[in-house]
């Protein structure tokens, strides 16, 4: 179940990248990460999101801020993803789901009337030193993106 609050220190974690990688949170103290997790590669949604992520990135990197993709989608997957949408960021596979179970995002969703267990597609804003300052959970993708720019450069 989740271990996140805000104002506490994001939790750690190592997952393979879509560069070949090992990626952990812990590498980019420092720096302010946006930390998002959508459900699968190359859906409408998913790349609406990816795309305005991609689209706001210079910004981002303009206020010293890291964007990091996490779906249970395989590294194949996300190169070709990558490759398909021209992403600048990392995309990191949690196959297992620890991760998102960590973030509190692998929760019981229903889609035409079958349930199944996904990831709830979420965003998480980290400080430099590590702290989570803030969350956004069922993200609804229209707007989405600028305000989690505003809210990076505000830091």
């Amino acid at each position: 179940m989740s271990t996140i609050e805000v104002g506490k220190k994001a939790p750690d974690f190592k997952l393979p990248a879509s560069n070949g990688e090992t990626v952990k949170l812990s590498d980019y103290r420092g720096k302010k990460v946006v930390l998002y997790f959508y459900p699968k590669d190359n859906t409408p949604t998913c790349t609406q999101q990816a795309c305005d992520f991609r689209d706001a990135y210079p910004a981002m990197v303009d206020s010293n801020t890291v964007v990091l993709g996490i779906s249970p989608d395989p590294v194949k997957s996300h190169e070709k993803f990558i490759g398909k949408q021209s992403l600048p960021f990392l995309l990191l596979s949690d196959e297992n789901h620890k991760v998102c179970e960590k973030y509190g995002v692998w929760q019981m969703k229903k889609l035409y009337g079958r349930e199944y267990m996904g990831v709830v597609r979420s965003t998480f804003l980290i400080n430099e030193k590590g702290k989570l300052v803030r969350e956004w959970r069922g993200v609804k993708i229209k707007g989405h993106v600028q305000q989690v720019a505003d809210e990076a450069a505000k830091l």
